[in-house]
């Protein structure tokens, strides 16, 4: 409920800054290795932006796949968790370079 009411917060500063009054969609980009839950984000969206300027707005989530990179060969692949080996060497020395991030992409607003 927490990373929800983040979300809204940030939608009221974007709101503050440009002069919009309702958000009719947000869309959310979460990454697979982000640890964030989507299905607990839908639960709570509705109940944490009730009585706000997204009161009724439609949830969008792009769920990005997680990629890292290993420090032993350098080579980038798709990982679906963070202790994946390294699927050209066999190391588990990977870095996570991308999907473990959750962000406001975009907003439609009134």
């Amino acid at each position: 409920m927490s990373l929800v009411e983040n979300v809204l917060g940030i939608i009221k500063d974007a709101a503050l800054q440009q002069g919009f009054k309702r958000v009719k969609t947000v869309w959310l980009e979460i990454g697979q290795l982000s640890c964030v839950e989507t299905e607990a984000m839908r639960f709570c969206f509705d109940t944490v932006t009730k009585d706000s300027l997204a009161e009724g707005a439609k949830l969008e989530i792009i769920e990005t796949p997680g990629q890292g990179r290993c420090a032993q060969c350098g080579n980038a692949m798709q990982i679906a968790t963070l202790y994946e080996a390294c699927s050209k060497c066999g190391s588990f020395g990977l870095q996570v370079i991308a999907g473990d991030a959750m962000r406001v992409k975009e907003l439609e607003v009134e």
